[in-house]
């Protein structure tokens, strides 16, 4: 096996790739990167068991000379295309043995493992996909995927509900105290669908999309969603179980609304937060908000060890209903104010110990829920 390519283009493809590369397994072929070289192309291929990535590389300045297959450690081979500078890069293979890389002055040899151990990846069946526009799977991952829980106490709850009814997807995240719900109208019609992806996946699905901005083909089936992107494959393993039914615990009726500039309201709670306790449960920052006869919104936090922390706001327009005092994590409220494009956001409050809602007045699609934590 010997090709030569231009380095940018191969580092581009290794750093795509490079996301199904597994941090610790019991499996050593799996640290390895598997090149397919063909006559006019190579294919690049990781899996962490969670996840399996494929590449096709078919740049014109890559010049095959020798067709073949081997795995190559891949964290070795990715920090050697880091440092080098040259432009062109040759790889040949030694004796089934070893890579010999060579590029301007420099040369690297890598001991290679047998490419035979590397297990067969089970891509899925290409047939009768759902199509997304790249832009909206990201912006579907960055208002959702921080809702999801970090503790694996319920698996199910560490990653975004994608529901797919009567031409709607219906995309949630809740970690069981707070919750973020997008709903977008889908261009494709398809067969009905409800699973489960996990939060780690998608975070690296977002880097991989970061290049990519055409339409994205998903295909589904029981227990994998594969994303096809042009020349990239990705493809993730689904959480089993059912995804709690999320609508009956949004309220349907909010006797207090109060709508604020996204911006100051961010400001003021990020303020008050930085003396206020900590949660014992959740280990979160605690802040009450009161809205006074006087219409104006206090911020408040209390801290025996530390101090105390107050902040008047004005709502941005007129608030609607009777005064109300409500505590809740200061980081669950940063977290969803910061996934909203809107520059107004309203809080809708359905009571003292019930949770409340948030909307922005240019995000008709997203709602994020917090649940409030009992005043003593």
């Amino acid at each position: 096996m010997i090709f030569s390519v231009d380095r940018d283009v191969l580092l581009n493809q290794l750093l795509i790739v490079q996301k199904g590369l597994p941090s610790k397994t019991p499996l050593p072929i799996l640290y390895a990167i598997k090149f397919e070289v063909n006559e006019d192309h190579m294919i690049l291929t990781t899996s962490n068991t969670d996840v399996a990535i494929q590449v096709l590389v078919d740049d014109h300045t890559l010049s095959i000379k020798q067709a073949g297959k081997v795995a190559i450690p891949g964290r070795y081979l990715i920090e050697i295309m880091r440092k080098i500078t040259s432009q062109r890069v040759e790889f040949a293979l030694i004796e089934d043995k070893l890579i010999v890389i060579k590029a301007d002055r420099s040369e690297f040899k890598l001991r290679l493992i047998d490419v035979e151990d590397y297990p067969d990846i089970d891509f899925l069946d290409l047939n009768d996909p759902v199509v997304l526009d790249s832009v909206l799977i990201k912006t579907i991952i960055k208002e959702t995927n921080y809702a999801t829980a970090n503790t694996e106490k319920r698996p199910i709850l560490t990653g975004v509900n994608f529901k797919y009814l009567d031409n709607h997807l219906y995309c949630v995240a809740t970690d069981s105290y707070r919750l973020s719900q997008k709903n977008v109208k889908l261009r494709t019609h398809s067969k009905q669908f409800d699973i489960v992806i996990p939060n780690k996946s998608l975070d690296e699905l977002s880097k991989i999309l970061d290049t990519y901005n055409d339409d994205v083909e998903l295909f589904i089936n029981p227990n994998k969603v594969l994303f096809k992107m042009n020349k990239i494959l990705f493809q993730t393993r689904l959480l089993e179980g059912t995804y709690p039914d999320t609508m009956r615990i949004i309220p349907v009726e909010f006797p207090v609304v109060i709508p604020f500039n996204k911006e100051e309201l961010l400001a003021a709670v990020e303020r008050v937060s930085l003396l206020s306790p900590r949660d014992r449960e959740t280990n979160y920052n605690i802040i009450k908000m009161s809205l006074r006869p006087d219409r104006v919104v206090e911020m408040s936090s209390t801290n025996n060890e530390v101090g105390d922390a107050l902040e008047e706001i004005i709502p941005s327009s007129d608030a609607v209903g009777p005064v109300i005092k409500i505590a809740f994590s200061s980081r669950y409220l940063v977290e969803a104010l910061k996934s909203f494009s809107s520059s107004e956001v309203l809080i809708h409050f359905a009571g003292e110990v019930k949770p409340f809602v948030i909307k922005g007045n240019l995000d008709a699609d997203l709602l994020h829920l917090i649940l409030p934590v009992r005043i003593d």
